[in-house]
C-alpha cells in the first residue's frame, strides 16, 4: 500500500470510528461530493466492517449545482424539498448517523443572482428545520470531513504548479486531522481530553459575560444562565460519543440572544454560499446586528444577515487559541471547517440546545425563554488573532483574563 493510500485508509477509519462512531446495527447516511469518491468507498467499507446495518450515499456535484443556479427556472428555487427532508428525518429519527464529506469550490456561486441563492436557502432551511432541531440537540451522531477538489486546492495553493495543488491540500488536511501521527485515533483521544479540561474550567467559572478587545473589535457577549461550555466530543440520545467536526480545536457555548453589544471585525475570509466575504465588520445593540459592512462580498454578507430575523443575532461563541496547529500552519483554507479551528469565532444564527443545562430536552419555546437564538442560519465567522484579549466577567463585575494575545490565559 502506498503512503497516500495508507493515510487515506486511516482517514476513513477516523471518520467512522471517531467522527460518527458507527455502532453495530446502525444505519449510516453519507452526503458526499463526487470528488470524494475514493475516500467515500473506504468509508463505506469501514462502516460495514464496524457493523453498520446499511450505508446510503447521497452524491452531490459542483458542476451540476452551478448549472442549476445558472439555468433552472426561478420558481424551482421555491420548491419545497419535502422528499429529501422527509428521507433524512426518517433516517435520523430511527437512529442513523450522518457523515458529510465536503470539497466544494469556495467561489462556486460567484456571479449568481443573490435572490436565487437566498430563495433556495430559505426553502431548504424551512424544509430541514425539524432535522436541524434534532441535530443541534445532539439527538443523533453526525460529523464533517473534507476532501480536496481541484478548484478548492487551486484557491488555497495558487502559487504551486497545477499538478501539485491537490496533493498539497491532501497533506495539509491529513496533518490537521492528525493522520501524520503514529496512531491517529489515540492522538485524537488525547486531544479531546485536553480540550475537555478547558471546558471544565470555563464551566466552573460561570462567567456572566465575555469582553473581547482587539484591533477593530470591542465587544461584550453576555452568557445565559445555565450555559455550558462544550469541547469536541458530543453525546447522542443513545449515549454514544461522536465528533461533529474533524478537525476541531474549539471550546464553545451559546450567547444570550439579547446580550451582545459593540463591534467585531473579521480576521479571515468567510466562504458562504459559494461566495467570499472578507474584511467585514458587524455592530450589535442588545444582541441584534444593527450595522454591517464588508470590503469584499458585502451583498453576500447582506444575504446572510437578512436571511431571517434570527440571522440578525448570534448563536455560538467559540474559543480557539492562535497557537492552534491549524493557525500555526499559516494556511488559509477558505473553508470554515478548517479556518474556524485557527481562530476564535462567532456564529450568526441558530444556537445549539446542548450549550444549555437541560437544553437537549427543551422545546423550541423553552430554549427561546432561556435566551437561545433560533434561525435557519448557523454560520461561523473568524474574529481571533494574536492581538486579541478576552476577559471573563464574573457576577460581581470582576474581569479575569481568558485569552491574552490570542492564546489561553490559564
Amino acid at each position: 500500500m502506498s503512503n497516500f493510500q495508507d493515510k487515506l485508509q486511516k482517514y476513513a477509519d477516523l471518520a467512522v470510528r471517531i467522527g460518527v462512531n458507527v455502532q453495530p446495527g446502525q444505519n449510516l447516511i453519507v452526503v458526499a461530493t463526487v470528488d470524494s469518491a475514493e475516500l467515500v468507498r473506504l468509508i463505506v467499507k469501514q462502516a460495514y466492517e464496524a457493523g453498520a446495518r446499511f450505508v446510503k450515499v447521497n452524491w452531490t456535484d459542483d458542476t451540476v449545482t452551478r448549472l442549476r443556479y445558472e439555468k433552472a427556472a426561478d420558481e424551482s428555487f421555491l420548491d419545497d424539498p419535502k422528499w429529501y427532508a422527509g428521507e433524512m428525518l426518517e433516517y435520523v429519527e430511527n437512529g442513523a448517523a450522518v457523515l458529510h464529506v465536503i470539497s466544494s469550490d469556495p467561489d462556486l456561486l460567484t456571479g449568481i443572482d443573490p435572490q436565487r441563492i437566498t430563495n433556495h436557502q430559505k426553502t431548504y432551511g424551512k424544509a430541514m428545520s425539524k432535522y436541524r432541531e434534532l441535530q443541534m440537540a445532539d439527538k443523533f451522531s453526525w460529523s464533517i470531513v473534507a476532501v480536496p477538489s481541484k478548484s478548492w486546492a487551486a484557491k488555497v495553493f495558487p502559487e504551486l504548479p497545477e499538478n501539485e495543488q491537490v496533493n498539497a491540500l491532501w497533506e495539509a488536511i491529513f496533518k490537521t486531522v492528525r493522520i501524520d501521527q503514529p496512531d491517529p485515533v489515540a492522538a485524537w483521544k488525547e486531544h479531546i481530553a485536553s480540550l475537555t479540561e478547558k471546558s471544565k474550567y470555563l464551566n466552573s467559572k460561570k462567567y456572566k459575560k465575555l469582553h473581547y478587545i482587539a484591533p477593530g473589535t470591542d465587544l461584550t457577549i453576555e452568557l445565559p444562565k445555565g450555559h455550558l461550555w462544550v469541547a469536541a466530543e458530543s453525546l447522542n440520545a443513545q449515549g454514544n460519543t461522536f465528533l461533529a467536526n474533524l478537525p476541531t480545536e474549539e471550546v464553545f457555548t451559546a450567547p444570550l440572544k439579547t446580550g451582545v453589544n459593540g463591534t467585531v471585525s473579521s480576521t479571515k475570509p468567510l466562504s458562504y454560499n459559494g461566495n467570499i466575504i472578507d474584511e467585514f465588520q458587524l455592530t450589535f445593540k442588545d444582541g441584534r446586528i444593527v450595522d454591517y459592512s464588508a470590503k469584499v462580498g458585502e451583498a453576500t454578507l447582506k444575504q446572510l444577515v437578512e436571511l431571517d430575523e434570527g440571522s440578525h443575532y448570534l448563536g455560538e461563541v467559540a474559543l480557539v487559541p492562535h497557537g492552534s496547529p491549524i493557525s500555526q500552519s499559516g494556511i488559509l483554507f477558505y473553508n470554515t471547517l478548517f479556518d474556524e479551528n485557527a481562530s476564535n469565532h462567532l456564529a450568526i444564527g441558530n444556537a445549539y440546545a446542548f450549550n444549555l443545562e437541560g437544553g437537549k430536552s427543551m422545546t423550541r419555546e423553552e430554549l427561546n425563554e432561556h435566551g437561545l437564538n433560533a434561525s435557519f442560519a448557523h454560520e461561523d465567522f473568524m474574529v481571533g488573532s494574536a492581538e486579541m484579549d478576552i476577559y471573563g466577567v464574573t457576577a460581581d463585575g470582576t474581569e479575569e483574563p481568558v485569552f491574552a494575545k490570542g492564546n489561553w490565559a490559564f
